[in-house]
């Protein structure tokens, strides 16, 4: 029962890994203000890094970062001082958008 337990806590946690395996690497925050929309239409198209990552809070100047691949599930709460940045499977930028 034991080996059960665990071998089910170890599944929930391979569970919250990209379905394409890992994104970028989220670079630590830059910035200490709400994010801003303006200008983030640029990266559209870039390969998803964690150096583009960099450059997007920066240019936003959200205090976070967050990736969202292909087929991955995100929670929809608002929170203003965010980047949530979506790449496709071939780790294009799809969009970025504050919230």
């Amino acid at each position: 029962m034991r080996w059960m337990g665990a071998s089910l806590m170890a599944l929930g946690l391979t569970a919250c890994v990209g379905a394409n395996g890992a994104g970028p690497g989220t670079p630590p925050p830059v910035a200490e203000g709400p994010c801003k929309n303006d200008g983030l239409d640029g990266f559209v198209g870039q390969k998803a890094s964690a150096e583009v990552g960099t450059a997007l809070l920066k240019a936003s100047g959200a205090k976070t970062l967050r990736w969202g691949g292909p087929g991955m599930a995100m929670t929809m709460d608002f929170r203003p001082d965010r980047l949530t940045v979506s790449y496709d499977a071939t780790m294009a930028i799809t969009s970025a958008r504050c919230g």
